[in-house]
């Protein structure tokens, strides 16, 4: 059972929680965390979502992702979630997200990074991850258009590329 801590419109925790599995009341928010690696051809990391996973099963997503439990950081969760689901281990303490979309009750936090990964030597989550691989902008919007992808919104995908852009390549020796 996931405890969320509970957010008013502006961000600031209301000192509330809420069990994730439960409904969300309208007004309430809850943090969620994305983390999209990329490598130096412009192609990101996405993984394939259990068929057994809430949520999506067996479609594609990007690289990692999920809700912060209760008395996490946006920067605690973006590290758990990297590691539970893909095996990455980072430090993004001092690291603020690239940018953050709001939705009906969600504040999503979006960290971007350029890395080098040998998706061979990656150690995926069974509970979360059943493959990755490497995909352009165009094969993710193709597969939101065929439904094989989590239903993200075309320019979500399109500004996650175009903000990586600039960004330089981190080694990752896992």
């Amino acid at each position: 059972m996931e405890i969320l801590d509970i957010y008013n419109e502006y961000r600031v925790k209301t000192g509330k929680t809420h069990i994730r599995s439960e409904k969300q009341p309208d007004g309430d928010y809850h943090l969620v965390v994305f983390v999209c690696i990329f490598n130096d051809v412009g192609q990101m990391l996405i993984q394939q979502r259990q068929p057994f996973k809430l949520g999506w099963p067996g479609f594609w997503d990007i690289t990692a992702g999920g809700a912060a439990t209760a008395g996490d950081t946006s920067q605690q969760a973006a590290s758990r979630e990297l590691l539970e689901e893909v095996g990455i281990m980072m430090d993004f303490s001092d690291i603020m997200p690239h940018f953050t979309v709001n939705t009906t009750h969600h504040f999503c936090d979006f960290y971007l990074y350029r890395m080098d990964v040998d998706i061979d030597r990656l150690q995926l989550g069974y509970d979360e991850v059943a493959q990755v691989k490497w995909a352009s902008k165009d094969e993710i919007l193709a597969m939101i258009e065929d439904g094989s992808f989590a239903p993200y919104q075309d320019g979500m995908i399109e500004l996650c590329f175009s903000l990586i852009s600039r960004r330089r390549t981190l080694k990752y020796d896992a």
